[in-house]
Parts: structure tokens; sequence; C-alpha cells
């Protein structure tokens, strides 16, 4: 009976299985990038805000015109922007901000490679799925607990976050990538995935700033901890971890991706062999891919934290327009994700360039070119249609990303893809504790001269460590993500790497040895 309605559920779906769980997988990424990002936009409106005249000691001659800031001439003294009655607002520096933006992920880096080896071992779907709803459940009760605690409060309850989203890449790359994706398909599903984050950036910059223009900055937490709790159930009910364990997809795709998928070819190894630990952190090709992600979440988290701010205290737009602008660089991101992921797949079927040297074209696409459109952008000066140009171009390009090195740990390390990845974001996410904040140390006055300057330490970093990755990356699996296969490399003085399947036979011995 259990087979019979296994069977015509799985009749039901048009639509592969794969393509199901893609679907809620971007989903995933969104909500999780709308309660990392709405901070960045709500931020602006839960802080007093001032504007100096000329006189006083933090006055900018440069600053472009508000009208959105009605001053009195004949006064020194910094004017407040006029609130309502029935908002909250708080006194934060810049420097607090920027720690308060940058707290999330101290708990996102904690959480990524014990969430990667949990996937691994259990799993991705309740790693990922009850990661998420701890997430939607602090997002939702922002409100009333920085009410009641302040900076600290929202400090700690953003940390809490980041640490139920450390294991969602980790997780996805285990459950989806690694598990649900043929090779061959893997390009258009990581653009597929990972363009959930820039709906999760162009719905969280979009609609917090219409919810804040129309209301209060209260409600942007309400509406997307709400949003979040609701894929959690549609997960529950739709995704399985494994082609394997899932009660209605059809015997046809299962057949056919335990034939094309290549960690569930050789399913057996990678469930009984540890990590190995001493190759991975001996491995040049990896940690070039570390590195690599090191300057490109740099210049990300310059872009999704702080352009808000840069948009509201530097070009001085209204909440409403500084939520759309913000939002069209991710729609450009978004966009030409999908390009740039299909054109890999094309160069690399047709044999124009190889694997390896494709992640290295598209992740220097995604680095050099972004960090030279917002050095532009910061030279437009008060001209907002030109640097705004410059701010969509800039991502844009950095939708190359995903076909460059964001899926490069599933071409280096299949069968240990969770917990590689888990490093590589894990590591990478230092970051989004040190860029927000050193902004904020940077720019205490929030000049254009100031985030020029901020501007340029970023391109700076995404140049040096796309120049390491260049030089170092790799496109085909390591020896150590299946030395069965590969063998050890000539010179390797370190022993062997452990596996279970060893471990079992000197165990067995060793009873062997105890009961003669």
């Amino acid at each position: 009976m259990l087979t019979g309605w296994r069977l015509a559920l799985s009749k039901l779906f048009i639509i592969p299985q794969r393509y199901v769980l893609a679907i809620l997988a971007l989903l995933a990424v969104a909500n999780a990038y709308t309660m990392r990002v709405c901070l960045n936009l709500a931020i602006t409106q839960m802080v007093k805000r001032t504007v100096a005249v000329e006189g006083d000691a933090h006055y900018d001659p440069d600053a472009c015109p508000d009208m959105n800031v009605v001053t009195n001439s004949s006064a020194s003294y910094l004017q407040s922007y006029l609130r309502m009655d029935d908002v909250v607002v708080f006194e934060w520096s810049e420097a607090t901000q920027g720690l308060l933006l940058s707290s999330f992920y101290y708990g996102y880096i904690l959480t990524h490679i014990p969430g990667g080896m949990l996937a691994e071992r259990y799993g991705g779907k309740w790693v990922l799925g009850l990661g998420l709803l701890s997430t939607s459940i602090c997002t939702f009760i922002t409100p009333i607990t920085v009410k009641m605690g302040g900076a600290t409060a929202l400090f700690i309850l953003r940390v809490i976050e980041g640490l139920g989203e450390g294991p969602t890449m980790p997780g996805l790359m285990v459950m989806l990538l690694s598990r649900w994706s043929p090779k061959e398909e893997r390009g258009r599903m990581g653009a597929i995935v990972f363009g959930g984050a820039q709906i999760g950036n162009i719905a969280g910059s979009y609609f917090s700033g219409l919810i804040m223009h129309n209301g209060i900055w209260d409600n942007v937490f309400y509406m997307f901890g709400g949003l979040g709790l609701i894929w959690f159930i549609l997960w529950s009910i739709f995704c399985y971890s494994t082609p394997n364990t899932h009660p209605y997809i059809s015997d046809k795709e299962k057949k056919f991706l335990n034939e094309n998928v290549t960690s569930l070819i050789h399913s057996q190894k990678a469930d009984l062999d540890p990590v190995p630990w001493k190759a991975l952190v001996r491995s040049v090709p990896l940690w070039s891919l570390i590195i690599a992600a090191i300057g490109h979440d740099w210049g990300y988290f310059t872009m999704v934290t702080d352009l808000p701010k840069y948009m509201t205290d530097v070009l001085k737009f209204n909440i409403k327009s500084a939520g759309l602008l913000s939002a069209l660089p991710y729609v450009a991101m978004w966009i030409a994700s999908f390009f740039f992921g299909l054109l890999c797949d094309f160069c690399i079927k047709k044999g124009y360039h190889s694997l390896k040297n494709a992640r290295k074209i598209y992740t220097t696409i995604a680095a050099t070119g972004p960090g030279i459109c917002i050095i532009l952008a910061s030279y437009s000066g008060c001209d907002t249609t030109l640097a705004v140009f410059w701010f969509i171009f800039a991502m844009t390009l950095m939708g190359a990303y995903y076909s460059g090195m964001k899926i490069n740990a599933l071409d280096i390390t299949p069968n240990y893809a969770g917990t590689t990845t888990a490093l590589v974001n894990g590591i990478a996410a230092v970051s989004g504790i040190i860029s927000p904040y050193l902004i904020g140390l940077l720019t205490p006055n929030s000049t254009l001269k100031q985030w020029r300057v901020a501007f340029w330490v970023c391109l700076v970093v995404l140049v040096v460590t796309n120049i390491v990755y260049l030089i170092f990356a790799e496109g085909d699996q390591l020896w150590w993500d299946d030395v069965k296969k590969h063998g050890y490399p000539a010179g390797w003085k370190h022993g062997p790497l452990p596996t279970k399947s060893k471990d079992a036979e000197e165990s067995k011995e060793s009873e062997t040895t105890e009961k003669k």
C-alpha cells in the first residue's frame, strides 16, 4: 500500500524531483539572505540620523544635497531627522553600527564546519532546515528583543541567527549539488540555487524600503521571519537528503541520478572514510580557493551590508528609493548568474576551455570587475545616476562568481563537498566580521572621501586574493578525495590517511588475537 501511495505521488510531479529540490533550495537561500540583510537597511531607520550644518566640526563640503532634511541655517549643532512619534530609534555610533552589522558572522563562522560534517553524515535536510528555522524565529522576535535590550541584545540575537545559518551552504552542497546534480548540470543547478542569494538581497532591500516608507522598521523583521517559518514547513514535506531516501521520486529519475552523480556512484567510499584532515589542511588548491573566497566575500559584504548606508548617508536617497536602488544591483547579478552559468556549461561541453580554466576565468571576472566598478562609483560623486549605474554593473559582473570558484569545491572534492565548502565559506566569512566594522571605523562621519578609501581597500583585497587563486587553483578531483582511485602523491611523508575500513580490519584482527 505504501509503495502504491509513493508511486501515485511520483506521477503527480511533472517536474523532476531534483528541480523541485532546486526550487525549494533557491527559496532556502533567498530566505536566508533576506533575514541576513534586512538589518542592513532597517538600521538606517533604527538609528537617529543627523545632518551637520556649515561651521560644524563634522561638516562635509563635498556632501550631496539632501532634500529629505529641513535644517536650521542659523544653528551650529546637529539637527536630527524628523521621525514618527511611535518609532523607536537608537543613538548608535558608526562603529557600533558596523559591529552590529558584522555580528551575524560571528555565529555564522562557528557552525560551518560542524554543519558540513553533520550534513555529510546524516544528510542535509534537517541540518539545513532546523538551522534556518532557528534563524526565522530569531528574526521574528528581533523588534521586541532590541527594544528590551538595546545594542547588546541585538548583537547576541544576530550571533544566534548566524549560528543557525552557518550550515546552509554546506548542507546545500552536500544535499543538492553533491547528491542530486549530475556533473553536466552543476552550472545551471548552481545558478538556480545560488541565485536565491540575489532574490533574497532583492526582496530584502526592496521590500524593507517599501515597508519602512509606509510603516515602521519592526514590520521588516516580522515579515521575513514569518516567511522563513512558512518555508520550513514546505521544506519538511517535499525535500529529502538523497534520491535513494526520497519516498516518491520516479524510478527513472532515481536510476539516472545513481548512474550520473559521482558521489552516489562512490557512495560506499564516501560513507565509510572519515575526513582526511592531514591532507586537507596541506592542500594548496583548497587554500587558494579559501583565499579567493575571502576576497570575494569582502567585496560582496561591502556591497550587501554597506550599500544601503552609502545610498542614504552619502547619496542622500530616501528610504524607499534606497530600498529600490539597493535591490537593482542584485537583479542584475541574478540575471547575469544564469547567463554565465549557461555560457560556462556550453564552453566546457564544446571544449573551448577546460573546467580548471573556466573556474579561473569566471572568478577573475567576478573579482576584479566589481572592484574597479565600485571605485568608479565613488568617483562619480553626487551624480547619483552614474553612481547607481556603476554599482549595478559591478554586481552584474559578480554574477560570474557562481560559475567560478563557488562550485569549485565540488570539482576538487566531490566526496567531501560538505566539509570543504564549510571550511571555505566559514573562513571566508571572516570578511563579514572585519569589513563592516572596518568601514565603520573608516567612515566615522560617513563622508564621500571616507567611503572612497573604504572602496579602495576593497579593490586591493579583491585583486590580491584573485591573483593567488589564478596561480594555485585546480579543476580536477584532488588525490586525497579518493585515495583508492588516485593513490598517494610522490613525496608524501605524512603517513596514510585514516579509513574506517582499515580501522574495522584492525579491530577485527585485534578481536581475533584476543580470542586466540
